[in-house]
C-alpha cells in the first residue's frame, strides 16, 4: 500500500458515517481496497477511510475500475443479481450478495414500461452509516440496467444479519472455515 497525492479535488465518503467530502488535490492517500468499481482509501491528514468513486479513478492514478462496465445478462432478475455483486461494503472484500446482505428482490410492472424493481438488503451492523451510501449505489446501478423503470432499495433489520448469511465463496475470502 503505497502513497499517492491526489491530481485533483474529489468528493470522498467517510466510512462508516457515509459522510460526503471534499478532499483537495495533492492529499496523500493510500488505496486498500479497489473492487466493485470504487476505492477505499485511508486519508491521514484526515484520520481515517473513505470511499472515492470509480469515475474518479484518474485523481489517483488508476483506470477506472473493471468491475465498473459489468456484462450484464439479457435476464432481468440475473442482471439485478449480477449488478448486486459489484456492490461492496468499502470495509469488507466480499460484495453485497456473498455476504447475505440482501434478503430479497421484487419485480412488478411499471405503468410506463418496463419493470420496477424493488430490494431489501440489510447490513451487517445496524449502527453503520455507510447504510444509505450502499443502498444508493445499488440503486444506481440497478436503474442503469436495460428494461428498469424505477429501483427502491430499503435496509430492513428483520430478521437480523448474521455470519450464517455469507455465502461459501464470502467464507472462503474471509478466510471463515465452510
Amino acid at each position: 500500500m503505497s502513497a499517492v497525492l491526489l491530481t485533483r479535488e474529489v468528493e470522498v465518503t467517510a466510512i462508516p458515517s457515509g459522510e460526503k467530502l471534499p478532499l483537495p488535490a495533492d492529499t496523500e492517500v493510500a488505496v486498500t481496497q479497489a473492487l466493485g468499481g470504487s476505492f477505499t482509501l485511508i486519508v491521514p491528514s484526515h484520520a481515517g477511510l473513505y470511499r472515492l468513486e470509480g469515475k474518479d479513478a484518474d485523481a489517483i492514478g488508476r483506470d477506472v475500475p473493471a468491475e465498473a462496465n459489468l456484462e450484464i445478462p439479457a435476464d432481468l432478475e440475473e442482471a439485478v443479481w449480477t449488478t448486486l455483486r459489484s456492490c461492496y461494503d468499502p470495509e469488507i472484500p466480499v460484495n453485497m450478495v456473498d455476504l447475505g446482505l440482501i434478503y430479497s428482490i421484487a419485480f412488478t410492472d411499471a405503468e410506463t414500461g418496463g419493470k420496477n424493481v424493488k430490494v431489501e438488503m440489510t447490513l451487517t451492523a445496524p449502527g453503520c452509516g455507510m447504510g444509505p451510501v450502499l443502498a444508493a449505489e445499488a440503486r444506481q446501478k440497478i436503474l442503469g440496467l436495460e428494461g428498469v423503470s424505477d429501483a427502491t432499495v430499503d435496509v430492513v433489520w428483520d430478521p437480523p444479519w448474521t455470519p450464517d448469511r455469507i455465502s461459501a465463496a464470502g467464507k472462503q475470502k474471509l478466510g471463515i472455515p465452510i
